[in-house]
């Protein structure tokens, strides 16, 4: 009580000294915003994993032993269907060539620069598989027609398996010295693109790879920054002119939701973050959460003006009505962000702190700066003697009526709806986080529709001594293996050395079809190697597929768009295959799918624990508060079904459930709290301090806080809803579900919560 009074004498004190608090308010927030200068933005999709993450260190490991994997994929679709016709061929000739300018490029391969193999005598020639096209007869298109459909590392990879299709591959190192090399990457081969079109108008190129979806997590968060904050801010300004029917109090808002976003990205910054395309929605959660709590402080404030009492008056009867829930609403609302800080992926944990930090610079300014620019700033507000609240005094009317019927239809009925929770299910595809429109995702569609396919895994088969590639049972035992791969009806195509082995002993053979099978002694597989590596040109060597030490080798299976169920099954398949037929061999497998596929299920266990959590602080602060264990426990049903409930209606509407859901409940539990904490403190003020009866006291709470209640949760939705129209779904579904979480906890608070107190406040 103390503490509270404490915070009231330092509120008071800004009313009465509006100049210092501005000026000071205005210093600590200028302090803070300064540090936005050194916010920088993360493109790289790795950025979504933590640096602890078993699969990141397993991808990591495999990349760091042989070569990056990351990629830029020029698809090519000849408008008559026929990418051998001389033509196209020519234009993908001078695309493999010009992508060698690609900056960070190490690695291009096509069909058109596909070493092909041809013995004479002793000697190995290895040259392209396509020269000068354009001078080449019929017959000969025809025979890189079929070398190139019948050779295994380009059919389903590099061209169609009917050949209507082609691509061209660019392996890129990027040094991760700064945060533009996606960006550089992606412009350029855009423009690359763009170029060969306009030199080539029989031919479309689409652009995907891993590169252009590290790059379209930017360009995603970058546009909804630009469209989805200024629709929220329009928003926010016409609801508060239609509510609070104030010109200057929504200038104080709009002020105070701008300094509240610009200290908590300036936290940031002098904290050393950075934000990524989930943590840039920030601002727009803030820009909610700070209308929630000024719209109480400022309601309240104009009806007791228009009751006629000054501007200090009613300010100061403001800030003692409202203080305890502001106060209790920003802790809440912190804890429930903070509790992101459980989510295995630290954009998510990014996104929580700095909103966290926004809630917190939102309560001190509502406090303290909102009184006082009051003070100074011109007000016309017309005095009204009587107050006619009718739609909320009929509901609360309705809610006392019929309060038996409305507790057990709102229990049984959230119940009911709850139960469809088991209809969700783990499905996350990281190429689907983008909308059909995303450029990278229309491209990517249509390469697993027409080729291959972006989703990979990669092997790794370790010998047990330098130089165990030469070892015929190796390669038996990679050949085995990659040839079960291709088994399983999920996999397109598999990159594996020991088709380059059995290419090489064809050829020394007079390509002879029943020679194309693996070397048999080791003193073959040496001498065809360095024959082959002899004559490769600079970037095409084998470095991506064996180690340095020649004791293994990478395995790469591409394999059609799927779910992360499906994945982690595959996985295990995989996994077991590989403990009992190589279990001579060391071997591992990790990729960027595997990744994804994991963090969404591991986040869903961690943020279980982590919304548990903050649902026990936030019992234990409202029962300290309330000075009522009865109280704080009667809370906690309405602050926990409408996640339920949501997520009930999300099994019925969609059913899959991936790493931005996984966040929802911590975010919303801490918001949705907000309501019953006021509506609950105008109760207990009301009986305690009024000492009126229950239903009067149903009476006082609607009819105070109800409207404020309604505005607020209105703000609440409409900002969250906001970003639904994202095309990045994982802002886009937690856009959703959040604001149809606060949109039943709000029915929930109107229909359940009164009810309850009625129920079990007998004194």
């Amino acid at each position: 009580m103390q503490k509270k009074m404490g915070i009231l004498r330092a509120a008071l004190w800004s009313i009465k000294h509006p100049y210092i608090v501005i000026f000071l308010t205005l210093a600590g927030v200028f302090g803070l915003a300064f540090g936005m200068q050194f916010l920088t933005f993360k493109t790289d999709y790795r950025v979504y994993f933590s640096q602890e993450n078993p699969q990141l260190a397993a991808f990591e490991a495999i990349q760091n032993e042989y070569s990056k994997s990351d990629n830029v994929l020029f698809i090519i679709e000849p408008v008559d269907g026929d990418v051998f016709a001389p033509d196209v061929l020519e234009a993908i000739v001078e695309l493999t060539d010009k992508s060698w300018r690609i900056p960070y490029s190490n690695r291009v391969d096509s069909i058109t620069n596909f070493q092909h193999t041809i013995a004479d005598g002793d000697d190995l020639t290895v040259a392209d598989l396509v020269i000068e096209p354009l001078t080449l007869s019929a017959a000969e298109i025809q025979r890189i027609r079929n070398v190139a459909l019948n050779e295994p590392f380009l059919v389903n990879r590099l061209v169609s398996n009917s050949g209507h299709v082609a691509g061209v591959n660019v392996m890129v190192q990027l040094p991760a010295k700064n945060s533009d090399e996606v960006t550089e990457v992606t412009r350029y081969a855009r423009e690359l693109a763009a170029d060969i079109e306009r030199s080539y108008p029989q031919i479309k190129i689409r652009l995907t790879g891993m590169v252009l979806m590290s790059n379209s997590f930017s360009e995603e968060a970058v546009k909804d920054n630009q469209t989805l904050v200024p629709i929220m801010f329009a928003i926010v300004i016409m609801t508060l002119l239609i509510c609070v029917k104030s010109l200057t109090a929504t200038f104080c808002i709009i002020l105070l939701i701008t300094l509240s976003i610009a200290s908590a990205l300036g936290a940031a910054g002098w904290l050393g973050w950075f934000l990524t395309s989930t943590s840039a929605v920030a601002p727009i959660i803030i820009l909610t959460l700070v209308v929630a709590d000024c719209v109480h402080f400022t309601m309240t404030w104009v009806q007791k003006m228009r009751l006629g009492h000054d501007k200090a008056t009613a300010a100061a009867e403001s800030l003692d009505f409202n203080l305890q829930p502001i106060i209790l609403t920003s802790l809440t609302t912190a804890i429930g962000f903070m509790s992101m800080n459980f989510s295995d992926s630290p954009p998510f944990r990014d996104l929580g702190n700095i909103v966290a930090i926004g809630a917190l610079v939102a309560m001190l300014l509502t406090l303290f700066l909102l009184p006082a620019l009051l003070m100074l700033l011109p007000v016309r507000i017309r005095t009204q003697v009587q107050q006619h609240k009718q739609p909320m005094k009929r509901i609360a009317g309705m809610v006392i009526w019929k309060r038996k019927f409305l507790l057990l239809f709102t229990l049984l009925t959230s119940m009911g709806i709850s139960f469809f929770i088991s209809k969700n299910a783990l499905n996350d595809e990281f190429v689907k986080y983008f909308d059909t429109d995303v450029s990278f995702r229309t491209a990517t569609d249509f390469l697993n529709e027409n080729m291959g396919g972006i989703y990979t895994i990669e092997f790794v088969i370790q010998g047990q001594e330098e130089g165990a590639i030469y070892d015929p049972a190796f390669l038996r035992s990679v050949e085995q293996f990659s040839q079960w791969l291709l088994s399983n009806k999920e996999v397109r195509h598999v990159n594996t050395v020991s088709d380059t082995f059995k290419r090489l002993n064809k050829s020394m053979h007079a390509d002879q079809q029943e020679w194309y099978r693996l070397p048999d002694s080791r003193e073959l597989i040496a001498q065809y190697l360095l024959l082959y590596e002899l004559s490769l040109p600079y970037g095409l060597d084998l470095n991506d597929q064996i180690n340095l030490q020649k004791s293994g080798v990478r395995i790469v299976a591409s394999m059609e768009s799927m779910s992360s169920e499906q994945m982690l099954d595959l996985e295990k398949r995989f996994n077991d295959w590989m403990n009992t037929q190589l279990s001579g061999y060391q071997h591992k497998m990790a990729s960027t799918s595997l990744m994804f596929a994991h963090i969404g299920q591991r986040n869903i266990k961690q943020m279980i624990v982590g919304t548990a959590t903050a649902l026990m602080l936030i019992s234990f602060i409202l029962i300290f508060a309330f000075r009522s264990i009865r109280l704080g426990l009667i809370s906690l049903l309405p602050n926990l079904m409408p996640s339920a409930v949501a997520f009930g209606i999300w099994g019925l509407w969609q059913g899959n459930v991936g790493i931005s859901l996984s966040v929802v409940t911590g975010i919303t539990l801490g918001i949705v709290v907000d309501d019953t904490i006021h509506f609950i403190s105008k109760y207990r003020h009301s009986r305690i301090k009024g000492g009126l009866s229950r239903n009067e006291s149903v009476n006082f709470a609607f009819s105070t806080v109800g409207i404020a209640l309604w505005v607020t949760s209105l703000v609440l939705v409409s900002g969250f809803a906001v970003l639904g129209f994202s095309n990045f779904s994982m802002n886009s579904e937690m856009g959703i579900m959040t604001s149809l979480t606060i949109l039943i906890a709000l029915v929930l608070d109107f229909f359940l919560l009164p009810p309850l107190l009625m129920a079990f406040d007998k004194k």
